[in-house]
């Protein structure tokens, strides 16, 4: 990276950097394409660019203004992009929320920046908000941006439809056409671009502050680092609400001049990889952990030749693999059997997952099992784990292509120091770090120690400087004995098998160590038809005898793999998947373990003492808001 190419972003906004790009490709290179109906629509620089100022036009039509906050439920669509950034153009923040939160959650976090407009997706969300009207007097204006549905809803004051803010825009600029330009060239790159809710694991989720230098400085650490060049294509599809996407959207795309693509749905996401062959990408664990499963599922209903080919290939892909990452010289025969393997197995698989032109993906978020990671990239995909969080700007630690360990997150990306300190928490110091929480002074002086980011994991750097996390420092567990070990290190390796969707490790103080696990509803569901289980609900299928002896084998398997003071004596198998309605998980699928821990009291307790099995009584809220009553018995296995 030149001094000179860093020191001009320094002092850059985001909106700035965007009408750079525009003047300097105008209409002849694509920024954005996003798919519907079937049909890839492509905007230019110079397309983009009017957008956003059109519709900052609208905003400030509406009066949003400098030091304002623009809340925004959106899904990944172009529309987010431009509402945005034209907020940035007008000096005002923006704070994403998750499309998934009930009503009292965004009303909750609206009121929290004093939002005087909002940005929907659609009706599901404006539902949402008229239904908690009476507690949002802050707002003057909901923008909805889809209008299926939304008929009956035109002539509602509160609301306005994106396609006339933009007409309103439109009008605002020709009246004063300089105003826009003006507006985004009072911006400094100091100031708050963006607020990001951290994940709230612990309680109330705190909101992060970064400016437009800490989000392009973390851009240009990426592009140096992975060798970034413009056009490449980048696919959209974690939310918006999480640091990834706006680290990409707001920063690596803009500055690296990418072309940023959105999917035309969830479900269609592996048929729009293939179409566009982006070069890398990066999401959450989760995503790497049911693909995983999902593809075992599939090849096990494929056949006994295809099935004994995969497990053949996978053999082979693992061997090769594991003597590349530990540097050792790889036999003549294990290369031509690794050649033909490519030909019959990896390549066939990786196009049928849309993932053949992938130069690098990247799994951040969760921690990860180091079995998916060698799943992957035994299979030829070039999977590597990496490491960051919403305080330091995003992902920071990378494993370098030739340098993958399975185990690690890596080395630090360009221009960011990462250290370990006395009590073996991770510390971090780069341009990228944010400029506090929002309104919470105490709260940010005690995030840092001497300009260092304190991250709050635990972990530690080997030999060939590459990065461990333990885990997060106050989840560290430690047994009746005073061993200390990690539950993600356990958690991460049971949520390799396709049939356990999530699991929360007990042990602080106990004798031994114990789980509950939630069961995959879709993998299991499709285990029990082929072997002629009948059942009705989650609930009857995951108390079922033969559910339970098959998760003992994948616990037992799992215990195989750890140390003896890791393994697991006893688990339960949940009557219901954990909820982030329930505030079970956070927004992001984090386990709340503390709220966890308190609420299914009953069963941790039965699973140290001599009970075979526990009678519980359990809340469960349904999407419509009611709350309903659960009486089962569970059975507490013990791992032998």
């Amino acid at each position: 990276m030149t001094i000179e190419k860093q020191s001009h972003y320094y002092n850059l906004t985001i909106p700035q950097i965007l009408a750079e790009n525009a003047a300097k490709y105008y209409d002849s290179k694509t920024a954005i394409r996003e798919k519907a109906y079937g049909i890839w629509q492509r905007y230019s620089w110079l397309d983009y660019w009017q957008y956003v100022k059109n519709t900052a036009g609208g905003f400030a039509s509406l009066n949003l203004n400098r030091g304002e906050t623009l809340c925004m439920a959106v899904d990944n669509h172009a529309e987010w992009l431009f509402s945005e950034i034209a907020a940035h153009v007008l000096g005002a923040t923006t704070l994403n929320l998750f499309t998934s939160s009930v009503a009292e959650e965004l009303a909750t976090s609206i009121n929290r920046v004093n939002s005087p407009v909002v940005v929907v997706q659609d009706q599901e969300q404006v539902d949402k908000l008229l239904e908690v009207k009476d507690k949002l007097g802050n707002i003057s204006k909901i923008v909805y941006i889809d209008p299926t549905g939304m008929t009956s809803y035109e002539n509602h004051s509160w609301l306005i439809s994106y396609a006339r803010l933009l007409d309103i825009g439109k009008n605002f600029n020709s009246e004063k056409p300089q105003f826009v330009e003006q507006e985004m060239n009072k911006g400094r790159s100091e100031d708050v671009a963006v607020m990001i809710q951290t994940s709230g694991t612990t309680g109330i989720p705190k909101l992060a502050m970064l400016s437009h230098r800490n989000i392009t400085q973390m851009a240009l650490q990426w592009i140096e680092a992975e060798e970034i060049k413009p056009e490449e294509n980048w696919i959209s599809m974690s939310p918006p609400a999480w640091i990834v996407d706006q680290m990409w959207g707001m920063g690596v795309a803009l500055v690296g001049e990418m072309v940023m693509n959105f999917p035309e749905t969830p479900e269609t996401v592996m048929d729009d990889f293939r179409d566009i062959g982006p070069s890398m990408l990066i999401t959450a664990s989760r995503f790497w952990e049911d693909l995983a499963s999902s593809i075992r599922v599939k090849i096990s209903d494929a056949g006994w030749l295809k099935e004994k080919l995969f497990l053949w290939g996978e053999v082979v892909g693992k061997a090769f693999v594991t003597k590349k990452t530990r540097k050792k010289s790889i036999p003549l025969f294990l290369n031509i059997l690794h050649k033909l393997m490519s030909i019959l197995v990896y390549r066939p698989l990786l196009d049928r997952i849309g993932c053949s032109r992938f130069k690098g993906a990247f799994t951040g978020g969760h921690p990860i099992s180091p079995d998916v990671i060698l799943f992957f990239r035994a299979a030829g995909l070039n999977l590597k784990q990496c490491y960051g969080l919403t305080e330091a700007g995003g992902i920071f630690q990378v494993q370098p292509d030739d340098e993958v360990k399975l185990e690690t997150v890596g080395k630090p990306l360009p221009l960011t120091e990462v250290k370990i300190a006395e009590d073996q928490e991770v510390l971090v110091r780069s341009e990228a770090n944010f400029s506090g929480y929002y309104n919470d002074y105490e709260t940010t002086q005690a995030a840092f120690e001497d300009g260092w980011l304190k991250t709050g994991d635990a972990g530690y750097i080997d030999a060939d400087n590459h990065l461990l996390i333990i885990g997060r420092k106050e989840d560290i567990i430690r047994n009746k004995s005073g061993d200390a070990f990690s539950p993600d290190f356990i958690e991460t390796r049971l949520k390799f098998s396709p049939y356990i969707k999530e699991a929360v490790i007990f042990g602080e103080g106990r004798p031994y160590i114990t789980a509950m696990i939630n069961i995959d509803m879709g993998n299991v569901g499709n285990w029990a038809e082929d072997h002629m289980i009948p059942y009705t609900t989650y609930i009857d299928l995951s108390q079922q005898k033969a559910v339970e002896e098959l998760i003992l084998k994948e616990v037992s398997r799992v215990n195989e793999q750890l140390p003896d003071v890791m393994k697991l004596k006893k688990f339960v198998l949940l009557y219901k998947l954990l909820d982030a309605d329930e505030e079970e998980l956070t927004r992001t699928g984090k386990v709340r373990r503390r709220f966890v821990y308190g609420l299914y009291i009953k069963i941790i307790e039965a699973m140290y003492g001599e009970e075979e099995s526990v009678q519980v009584t359990g809340k469960v809220k349904y999407r419509d808001g009611r709350v309903g009553e659960i009486q089962t018995t569970v059975n507490i296995i013990k791992v032998t």
